[in-house]
């Protein structure tokens, strides 16, 4: 089958609009007191360009609120706002039609975290066990 590089980059280049068109719109235009303060880290379309994964991070730096409650707060409020997102685009945009959008959490960046830290302490603990060893 023939590679399609045009069609991908067509594509690519949607989505990163679309990317930047979202995040400008949640910093300053949408007033729903559920949406936390998030960014967008990506857009991915479908193949046939008729629907839109928006994921959606929500800042964690604030170490007393509940980020699972904030991630779900903050996609309620996105999906509420869904239509007016929608319709800004198409203007914004002026393109025909704006695929169906689904807002989804962005958890990859505490889940590298995550990891990190597991990684630091097991090699924390190796190198305690090495010590020990080499003290004996």
């Amino acid at each position: 089958m023939p590679e399609n590089r045009a069609r991908k980059h067509h594509q690519d280049r949607i989505a990163e609009a679309l990317r930047e068109e979202i995040e400008t719109m949640i910093e300053g235009e949408l007033s729903d007191p559920r949406i936390d303060f998030c960014t967008v880290t990506e857009v991915v379309l479908n193949p046939g360009g008729k629907a839109a994964r928006v994921y959606v991070a929500v800042d964690d730096s604030q170490k007393d609120k509940d980020i699972d409650q904030a991630e779900k707060n903050t996609i309620a409020g996105l999906e509420a706002a869904k239509g007016y997102i929608r319709i800004e685009l198409k203007e914004r945009l002026g393109v025909r039609y704006i695929p169906e959008l689904l807002f989804e959490a962005d958890r990859s960046k505490r889940f590298q975290a995550r990891i990190t830290e597991l990684i630091e302490r097991s090699r924390k603990r190796q190198k305690a066990a090495a010590q020990t060893a080499t003290a004996e």
